[in-house]
Parts: C-alpha cells; sequence; structure tokens
C-alpha cells in the first residue's frame, strides 16, 4: 500500500516512520535546528507549493528521507487510515502515528 504526500509524490506506507504537525513541532528550537541540518545534508524533500503543514518521516534505502507537505496530519491520517495507522502520542511536538500490523 502506498500514502500520497501530495504534488506526485507517494510512498510505501510500510516506510512511514511518523507524521508531525508542524504548527506544533516546529515552535521548538531543536526542531527547527535538527530540520536544518538535515535540510543541509539533503534529507529534506519539500513536497509542498505553500508553507508545509505536515512532516512526514520515511525510511528509503536504509536511511530517513523528511518530506515536508501541504497536506494536515489530518488529511494524511485520513488517508491512512484504511492502511493501518493509529494515533499513538499526542505530546507538544506534534502528533505520531505507529504502524497497526495485524
Amino acid at each position: 500500500m502506498y500514502l500520497h504526500l501530495g504534488q506526485d509524490v507517494i510512498v510505501r506506507k510500510a516506510d512511514v516512520l511518523g507524521l508531525f504537525d508542524l504548527d506544533n513541532c516546529s515552535y521548538s528550537h531543536i526542531t527547527r535546528e535538527f530540520l536544518k541540518k538535515a535540510e543541509g545534508s539533503g534529507q529534506v524533500i519539500v513536497v509542498a507549493e505553500d508553507i508545509p503543514k505536515s512532516l512526514v518521516l520515511v525510511s528509503e534505502g536504509g536511511k530517513t528521507v523528511y518530506y515536508l507537505s501541504q497536506l494536515s496530519t489530518a488529511t494524511l491520517r485520513g488517508r491512512s487510515a484504511g492502511i493501518g495507522f493509529e494515533h499513538e502520542s499526542g505530546g507538544t511536538h506534534g502528533r505520531i502515528f505507529r504502524e497497526v500490523r495485524n
């Protein structure tokens, strides 16, 4: 199964490590610094024409890739609802979803 992140970008659902709401997690200077370093090393892929709303962590070829999507975590969660994700933790830095394996 696959998850559409927007802008013709699709990832394998089995490779999704987490979905994060950028409105919540980007307030932290630690998150901003982390994303800046990841962007500098080429790990960040922007798939948004507008301001990104979510951060999607994906394992690709043994490395973690960070997709910035204009789709909200609620939209991505809705798209993934049929493919086995459930809410795991609300935290103060965003929402984390874990894959449910039957």
